[in-house]
């Protein structure tokens, strides 16, 4: 019944003046070390974003010497809208936006310029959210070696590109591809920076939703625990950069039959959350629709009822009424109702949660 929610975690570059990074732009000195340091906090910082949201606010206090191009206003009044865009949701909005940024880049620069590498990964994680994975995954594999052309094959840009194609994988199913891609990632990163930096844990993560998706819980469990200890040891035990993998690491251990230490952790996750961010987001959508199942398992029916009703609710109002995750909660609520006897409303959710995954469905634009 339980649809484990693993949450993917894609990376993308911002600059100080909001305005997604070209990668071409930064060179191999004083500053790219100023910018290694910021981007590590950024892979940290997208261990909290919800379901929908990859790109976060962040600014980067680093001096680029950016190209001047004929379509530079162009291009960088775009960037600004489609990050604007992506960080609402509004992914449809944000695709001929984005589109555009890319044509413009080809045209100036060719189309395997190093100027085209950071157009091609946002069009990319658009087409990602949309759940059109064929055009994502020629996307991000078209950057792939453009990036490892001008900064070399195992730089952490590098690390970070594979982290998202590794994350697509993960979302397509396609697990066997998922997992040396995914561990490419960790060991650039840990050649670069040691086993226990900050930089592996977005790739740490993503391999150990691969694991659990697998039903290989114990190596998920072990990876997440791991991530997990990172992030505590650098930034303290409550803070809300870990709660994403506190969520994930519950889901394990529900499969574990762990139900106490999956509480645990959702209801600090919960909390955490709360303080931070607010009552209402999808992170905490997502812990209330695990601690739900962990209820149902218990017989606390009543508690589960509710918890799955207030997920699904706190779902469709911040993503939408046809976003997958939502169809997820409502499938586990169908489920639930089934197991309760009650078949008319698992009907009634079982359609409704068929119809939004029906519209979800690879369509290439």
């Amino acid at each position: 019944m339980f649809h484990i929610d693993v949450v993917g975690l894609r990376i993308a570059f911002q600059t100080s003046a909001s305005r997604w990074m070209n990668l071409s732009d930064i060179q191999e000195n004083e500053s790219d070390i100023d910018l290694k340091t910021f981007m590590k906090e950024w892979a940290m910082r997208a261990l909290h974003t919800s379901i929908y949201t990859v790109v976060v606010a962040m600014a980067l206090s680093v001096s680029l010497a950016a190209p001047s191009y004929a379509g530079d206003d162009e291009a960088g009044t775009l960037s600004n809208r489609v990050e604007d865009l992506y960080r609402t949701g509004k992914y449809m909005e944000a695709l001929p936006l984005a589109q555009r940024s890319l044509s413009l880049h080809e045209k100036q620069f060719g189309p395997n310029d190093a100027n085209v590498a950071m157009p091609l990964i946002e069009l990319g994680m658009i087409h990602y959210q949309l759940a059109q994975y064929v055009v994502a995954e020629a996307l991000y594999k078209r950057s792939l070696p453009i990036l490892e052309e001008s900064v070399g094959p195992e730089h952490f840009k590098v690390a970070m590109a594979l982290n998202n194609l590794g994350d697509l994988y993960r979302a397509q199913g396609r697990y066997g591809d998922a997992v040396p891609v995914l561990k490419r990632s960790i060991a650039i990163n840990e050649k670069l920076d040691g086993p226990d930096d900050l930089s592996i844990t977005t790739a740490l993560g993503n391999l150990a939703a691969v694991y659990s998706m697998q039903g290989q819980n114990d190596r998920a469990a072990s990876l997440f625990e791991r991530g997990l200890v990172i992030i505590e040891k650098a930034r303290g035990a409550n803070d809300p950069e870990a709660t994403n993998i506190m969520s994930n690491l519950a889901v394990v251990y529900i499969q574990q039959n762990r139900l106490n230490d999956a509480a645990r952790l959702l209801k600090r996750s919960i909390v955490i959350n709360s303080k931070a961010f607010g009552p209402e987001s999808p992170d905490i959508a997502q812990a209330q629709n695990s601690l739900a199942e962990i209820y149902s398992r218990q017989g606390r029916s009543a508690d589960a009822e509710f918890l799955f009703k207030k997920s699904a609710a706190m779902y469709e109002k911040t993503l939408g009424p046809d976003h997958p995750e939502l169809a997820g909660v409502l499938s586990n609520l169908a489920g639930f109702y089934k197991d309760q006897g009650r078949l008319a409303d698992a009907q009634l959710y079982m359609k409704r949660s068929i119809s939004i995954r029906a519209k979800a469905q690879p369509n290439p634009i």
